[in-house]
């Protein structure tokens, strides 16, 4: 365990560009590692991208097919056979549910490679820890995420996010935006206490940059609210009233918002617009309807109220904006409930996580081409509920 102790130490006390640096140093002195290379999952989680130093940079990775890509998908180390007596082991690098991207590993092969995965796949988990800090202060992790140049729309949506997974014992949640290099105004914010989730899903209106600085306000608006311990219902009048401040009601955002009792499954609801709500609950799918509500900023000091509803464990709830449930097919036929019903349940063996950007998949060959009119957003929680 000394050599687990050394490693993490050796992360801890590495500058924030120097994390890979630090971890090739220390796995090659303390277990015999040959090579040792970090990749991170790009913003379409199609490919794995080598973190270098611009501009010399290794070839992606595939997530699909590739060693690499099967430690992401199934969150669980894969030992890769190499010739000269090596194999290559592929980490996971996950923070809390979060899964940014897998640690490279070439060792000697054998008892030596099995003896050692578990300190391996801790060492993983720090590293991914001391990435997320370190890119407070250096932008080498950011620019590993992104196959392709962002939007400048784009670039305010990701920062904007809290992450693309999160976990807990009573529940998994999994999101995905499209097209992620040039998205406009869907976004997905979530917070967790000892006690409670807070998860919503919004939809602002407009394109490029107007609809990102749309969003940044609701979103940021409502963040301020609930940090100030705000019911839900309050939290979105204020924002309402932040919105309309600014835009007279020229611009509005549809938002729905929910507040999960993590021992109960209870949930307070605030339906202000368009996001959808499907259920996967004992095979079966249905729409869950909310009284509808004025989106956020459409009028001056709107009222809200909150509704109650409620979930048990083993639910599945998927979150999907209209760029989602109204896209049309080339013969104009919208993509609508019975087309999400079936990608849902197609999906339902997947963890949450893996659940939006397969959905998304299904909604590209339901449009017909690859480029999309609209944002989609699509966001899955599995309820566990608390033991």
């Amino acid at each position: 365990m000394n050599r687990f102790v050394t490693a993490e130490r050796a992360l801890r006390t590495a500058a924030p560009h120097q994390l890979l640096d630090a971890v090739r140093r220390v796995l090659a002195e303390e277990y015999a590692a040959d090579s040792v290379e970090l990749f991170m999952a790009d913003y379409g989680l199609t490919v794995l991208q080598p973190v270098t130093v611009l501009p010399e940079t290794l070839d992606p990775v595939s997530v699909h097919g590739s060693p690499a890509g099967r430690a992401f998908g199934a969150q669980e180390p894969f030992i890769e056979g190499l010739s000269e007596g090596l194999v290559r082991v592929h980490l996971p690098v996950t923070v809390r549910g979060d899964r940014l991207g897998v640690l490279s590993v070439t060792l000697p092969g054998g008892q030596h490679a099995r003896s050692r995965l578990g300190e391996l796949g801790e060492i993983a988990e720090v590293l991914g820890h001391e990435v997320v800090v370190a890119e407070r202060d250096t932008d080498l992790y950011l620019q590993a995420r992104r196959k392709d140049r962002l939007t400048l729309a784009a670039e305010m949506q990701w920062q904007l996010l809290p992450g693309r997974s999160c976990a807990s014992p009573e529940y998994e949640l999994g999101a995905q935006l499209e097209p992620a290099y040039a998205i406009f105004g869907d976004n997905f914010d979530w917070s967790a206490t000892a006690d409670r989730l807070m998860l919503y899903v919004s939809n602002g209106m407009g394109e490029g940059i107007e609809a990102s600085l749309l969003t940044n306000l609701a979103v940021n608006a409502l963040r301020n609210a609930r940090r100030a311990g705000i019911s839900l219902a309050d939290q979105a009048a204020l924002a309402d009233q932040a919105v309309y401040a600014h835009y007279r009601g020229r611009c509005y955002l549809s938002v729905l918002m929910f507040d999960f009792d993590l021992a109960s499954g209870r949930a307070l609801v605030v339906d202000a617009g368009s996001p959808q709500l499907l259920r996967l609950r004992n095979g079966a799918i249905e729409h869950v309807t909310f009284e509808a509500q004025l989106p956020l900023g459409m009028f001056e000091e709107t009222a809200y109220e909150a509704q109650r509803f409620d979930v048990e464990p083993g639910d599945r709830l998927v979150f999907v904006s209209d760029g989602v449930h109204a896209v049309a097919s080339p013969g104009g036929e919208a993509y609508g409930d019975a087309a999400l019903a079936r990608a849902i349940l197609s999906t339902r063996l997947l963890p949450a996580a893996d659940v939006p950007r397969a959905v998304l998949r299904e909604l590209t060959g339901h449009r017909g081409q690859a480029a999309p009119n609209d944002d989609a957003l699509v966001v899955c929680l599995d309820w566990r509920g608390r033991p």
